[in-house]
């Protein structure tokens, strides 16, 4: 019996650490809401189940090769007639999952680059490197963080989903701020560069006004008004609508190649980092504690 009653215990803690943006319905890429959408609800926004497929699957041509290679499988499980406003990933033995669902594709504030950004996210909590979520262990866990997850999400994953797109028409019909558009001119000199950064900030705009929404915020979320708080020891929960934003814009703005890889353990390779000198592209101090 009390072997039973063990085995039980085991179980039920490797399962809450097999998943990261922790439970399905409850802490995924955002934090628990009684928000529900269902499929064939209008809405002034949001995306169509064949761009929610379109853009799953140019994900998962990138991806899953690339986690291939590290001797395991990409599995993305797709619930577009689930009306749940989340997503959240998790590892199965050899299987790293990413579920997503119709619910926050479905939100009013949702686009196709937004939601790229949320499968980008997922992701980033299997390859985006450290710092990593604390374990019930004592340590790190397998996955990354929700800041660093943020942050992956546009230096390096959407970067690759956009590369071969034509980003010059594509954001010749985008409205973006003056200021954006300007920092990205400021850190790239190429105009395929200078575009990308641009889609990068407008998808972290999508998803910033997705958080703003659930959190029933009135103060506008803005790329000129960054976030000024500064932490005493790195946030790895959710960061504030305004952080998250200034997260996206600085994984749009950061120089590093987007082929270059992070690192599990050490969180200032492949990245931008203060004691390089960088001072965009750098992960917000609003919720990262950088290393000494």
């Amino acid at each position: 019996m009390r072997k039973m009653i063990l085995a039980t215990l085991v179980a039920a803690l490797f399962n809450t650490q097999a998943l990261a943006c922790d439970v399905h319905g409850k802490t995924g890429i955002v934090e628990d809401n009684d928000l529900y959408i269902p499929a064939g609800m209008k809405s002034n926004g949001g995306i169509t189940q064949e761009e929610f497929n379109t853009v799953i699957d140019k994900i998962e041509a990138i991806y899953a090769p690339i986690i291939e290679a590290k001797g395991k499988t990409l599995k993305v499980v797709r619930k577009w007639d689930d009306g749940t406003v989340n997503a959240y990933a998790r590892q199965m033995g050899s299987t790293w999952e990413v579920h997503m669902f119709g619910g926050l594709a479905r939100h009013e504030t949702i686009t196709a680059d937004g939601f790229a950004t949320v499968v980008c996210h997922e992701l980033g909590h299997h390859l985006g490197g450290a710092p990593k979520k604390s374990s019930w262990w004592g340590g790190s866990s397998w996955a990354t963080n929700e800041g660093q997850a943020d942050y992956f999400a546009t230096m390096k994953c959407l970067r690759k989903y956009m590369e071969k797109d034509n980003n010059e028409e594509i954001v010749a019909n985008m409205d973006i701020p003056a200021v954006a558009t300007q920092k990205c001119m400021d850190n790239f000199k190429a105009q395929e560069d200078i575009t990308m950064c641009q889609r990068g900030a407008m998808a972290g705009m999508s998803l910033a006004g997705l958080f703003k929404a659930l959190r029933n915020l009135d103060k506008d979320l803005d790329f000129a008004t960054p976030d000024t708080k500064v932490v005493t020891s790195t946030d790895h929960n959710h960061p504030a609508p305004q952080c998250r934003l200034d997260t996206y814009f600085a994984g749009a703005l950061c120089e590093k190649d987007h082929y270059s890889d992070v690192d599990d353990r050490d969180a200032s390779i492949g990245v931008c980092t203060r004691r390089d000198n960088y001072v965009d592209g750098i992960r917000p101090l609003c919720w990262y504690k950088p290393q000494s």
